[in-house]
């Protein structure tokens, strides 16, 4: 496993995009973390894709504390049908494979001129 490590810091309009370096394998979780006086005000909007594809990793809106997810999405069959658990049930995921491409972070509502970091936990 590596971390890919990442602090941001937002513009006057409490925006701000940042990115990983390029890395290739499955994304096992990402990890905001919220420290100290000068961290995104509360309420703070995350974007979070790979930047090739656009591929989705985190979209989350109103964030206020420390948080970690576990992208995960939807598994098919070679004929392009969701793959489920059981006749109408929940679908089965996996994790989000990258290849050769950045993590790209784009943060709305932050406030101004606030830092916050984001870890990236890749299996590589």
């Amino acid at each position: 496993m590596r971390r890919y490590k990442v602090a941001i810091t937002t513009a006057a309009d409490g925006s701000a995009v940042a990115y990983t370096p390029r890395l290739s394998g499955k994304v096992h979780q990402i990890e905001y973390v919220k420290d100290g006086s000068n961290a995104f005000a509360n309420g703070v909007d995350f974007t979070i894709t790979g930047e090739a594809t656009g591929v989705n990793l985190w979209t989350e809106s109103d964030v206020n504390a420390s948080a970690v997810r576990a992208p995960r999405q939807p598994t098919h069959s070679q004929a392009g049908v969701a793959s489920l658990f059981a006749s109408g049930g929940t679908a089965v995921q996996d994790k989000v494979g990258l290849a050769s491409d950045r993590v790209k972070i784009s943060i709305a509502q932050g406030g101004n001129a606030k830092a916050g970091a984001f870890h990236v936990l890749m299996d590589d």
